[in-house]
């Protein structure tokens, strides 16, 4: 059978977007550099970038590019376009507030995790997330929070598609270990990372699911494990988050 779809992709285009994804992965590059990653010449190379440099998503600083501020453009339209943004940004706002600690609102995309708003409390530790970032699904308790409530075959596609890479020695990388979490996901109501993407951070997540039974996205609140113990991280903010969530839930169903 053919695949229409990857029969259809334009190559220049896909290469193009693949560029871009080398720049941002690390954070800028000569061409010389990134010559080292694709099979084109120095030539092809800087046409790429020039044509991108003229259009402002990259930005040339001696004989180094990066990452221009017109993706903020792309990426802050992105986000505002998501209904699921406007009810819940308050919510989280004020949970990061409550709690002192992050506050998470990440939803899923063909198969990976976006964050599309988070708020520091006065107490929040600082991670390697920000709004936008595209994480895997397996390793994050908003991910799995996600996850549980999805059909098992559409989860199947979606680890087949992006595998079940390690973050650290906590994350799930086999495929029935995570059914089985994901099973206690279901049936505790929250999900729980126990520093599985980031080491010393754990997280409490709870899903959005609306009028329809189908799963918006998760929200969440991370913190250091040195603060994060046993019944704060297993009794007390489930409850609250599931709290937040009913909130949002109401009101995606009555705005």
């Amino acid at each position: 059978m053919v695949d229409t779809q990857s029969s259809n992709r334009v190559k220049t285009a896909q290469t193009t977007f693949q560029i871009l994804d080398a720049l941002k992965s690390e954070n800028e590059a000569t061409v010389t550099e990134l010559t080292k990653q694709f099979d084109l010449s120095k030539s092809s190379l800087h046409n790429y970038l020039s044509t991108l440099e003229h259009e402002g998503y990259v930005v040339k600083e001696g004989n180094t590019y990066r990452i221009g501020l017109k993706m903020l453009d792309l990426g802050g339209h992105a986000q505002h376009r998501q209904r699921l943004y406007a009810i819940a940004k308050d919510e989280i706002t004020s949970l990061a507030e409550e709690t002192g600690e992050l506050a998470n609102l990440l939803v899923e995309e063909n198969g990976r995790g976006y964050y599309l708003h988070r708020a520091h409390g006065d107490d929040a530790v600082k991670t390697d997330s920000y709004i936008g970032q595209e994480v895997y699904l397996h390793n994050t308790g908003l991910g799995n929070a996600i996850l549980a409530h999805l059909p098992r075959d559409h989860v199947n596609a979606i680890l087949d598609q992006h595998g079940m890479p390690a973050a650290t020695e906590n994350t799930i990388t086999n495929r029935e270990e995570l059914f089985e979490e994901l099973n206690r996901v279901r049936q505790n109501g929250y999900a729980l990372d126990d520093e599985a993407r980031v080491k010393g951070l754990r997280c409490v997540a709870v899903p959005i699911i609306n009028n329809n039974d189908e799963v918006e996205g998760a929200i969440s609140v991370s913190g250091p494990t040195s603060r994060f113990q046993t019944k704060q991280f297993r009794e007390e903010l489930p409850a609250k988050l599931q709290n937040v969530a009913n909130i949002i839930e109401l009101n995606i169903t009555y705005t």
